[in-house]
């Protein structure tokens, strides 16, 4: 569908890694580069914010880029539109007003709530409290991986693989392996 010119995608992961990944200035700035190099139309509404802030002493600020989003996302005659943000729970949820966090949870209802027929929001994330609350209200659809057996059979998995190919443990006692490989599964927490 996106080839044929009928969906547009985009996607975005808050890494724990990168603080410029980890709030909504960086998942608006994403999202919108992503659209707008898939459409003509895209590209049309974020020129108008840049030439808006054509004197670029200043970048938009995050509720400008928020009201881009919306602009491009209820243009008329689209196709399809698919938006999957994955590790809401990387964002900081740290005491202040608002978190980071609590931005991207805000944001996303914003986006629900313009109730677009043509935009699907797969949001992923661990079940944590503060993000189930604001997003089982939104939902039509979750999906919960978080506790099958299959998700804790791929973590054991994955971390047994690391265990035996990596060249500093592969020398380890096969105890000290093994302890290794129970204490992470245990703690893994679905991830």
């Amino acid at each position: 569908m996106r080839a044929a010119a009928m969906a547009t995608m985009a996607y975005y992961y808050f890494d724990f890694r990168d603080v410029k990944k980890q709030n909504r200035y960086g998942l608006l700035t994403s999202l919108l580069s992503q659209l707008s190099a898939q459409l003509d139309s895209y590209h049309d509404v974020l020129s108008k914010l840049c030439s808006d802030n054509a004197d670029r002493t200043q970048k938009p600020t995050s509720r400008a880029l928020a009201e881009c989003m919306k602009e491009m996302l209820s243009l008329p005659g689209q196709g399809q539109i698919y938006l999957v943000v994955d590790g809401i729970d990387e964002c900081p949820n740290v005491l202040g007003t608002p978190s980071a966090r609590e931005e991207v949870l805000d944001l996303i209802k914003e986006l629900v709530d313009l109730k677009l027929p043509n935009v699907h929001i797969c949001v992923a994330s661990r079940p944590e409290i503060d993000i189930r609350a604001v997003l089982e209200p939104l939902t039509s659809l979750q999906v919960s991986v978080h506790d099958e057996k299959g998700q804790k059979e791929d973590i054991i998995k994955y971390i047994k693989s690391v265990v035996h190919s990596d060249k500093g443990m592969r020398k380890w006692k096969k105890v000290d392996q093994e302890l290794v490989i129970d204490m992470l599964s245990e703690q893994a927490d679905g991830m």
